[in-house]
């Protein structure tokens, strides 16, 4: 589905379920696309909990642009997409969450958005070689707990303990978390978890 916004209109991948427990938002980083490895990971997780997923490609990338803009535009655009989601699937629990420059997005705008929690993965603490610049507020001022996945390779830095509710710290990966991916989903499937004491689907996906 397409979504107009401010900034131009963003798509929408659904996954619904019947009754669905909770909600997931997801978003991308700034080169890549809702495929990506981890954020499949993480989908799979979620619909086996029953929750519903969304997968939303932000308005630059379907614009066709790598470079984000300004944050308060990316964010403006995606609480639009967020209300939207929100009427179609009523008042069931909203995490929201994405990869790298997606998980600053679902952290900045977690509040407004009246999200419960955050899934931030391979969120990047500062540019390559450059730790002077850190994000860390972006974590500390979510207003929600955030769960934090990062490779311990990653070159854009892992964010410390104390910095969000939860940090998972996967050994070998590296900014793509793309080296295991089921390995992302298992750090997150006790997390969302929480937001359903539904029985859970047989197999995964």
């Amino acid at each position: 589905m397409k979504v107009a916004t401010a900034h131009g209109p963003a798509e929408v991948v659904l996954d619904e379920v019947e009754d669905p427990a909770f909600l997931l938002v997801l978003t991308h980083g700034s080169n890549g696309g809702v495929e990506a490895s981890d954020l499949l990971a993480v989908r799979a997780e979620a619909l086996r909990l029953g929750g519903a997923v969304a997968r939303v490609t932000q308005p630059f990338r379907l614009a066709g642009r790598r470079a984000p803009g300004p944050a308060a535009k990316q964010d403006e655009a995606w609480l639009e997409v967020v209300a939207v989601l929100r009427e179609r699937f009523g008042d069931v629990p909203l995490v929201q969450g994405g990869r790298s420059n997606g998980a600053r997005v679902a952290c900045r705008t977690a509040a407004a958005a009246g999200a419960a929690g955050v899934v931030a993965l391979a969120f990047p603490l500062h540019p390559p070689g450059r730790p002077e610049k850190t994000r860390v507020e972006e974590l500390r001022s979510a207003g929600v707990e955030v769960l934090v996945v990062n490779g311990d390779r990653d070159p854009f830095g892992v964010p410390a303990p104390v910095d969000a509710a939860e940090v998972a710290v996967l050994p070998g990966e590296r900014h793509d978390l793309a080296k295991d991916p089921a390995a992302v989903g298992r750090a997150v499937e006790p997390w969302l978890r929480r937001w359903t004491a539904r029985p859970v689907r047989t197999g995964r996906e």
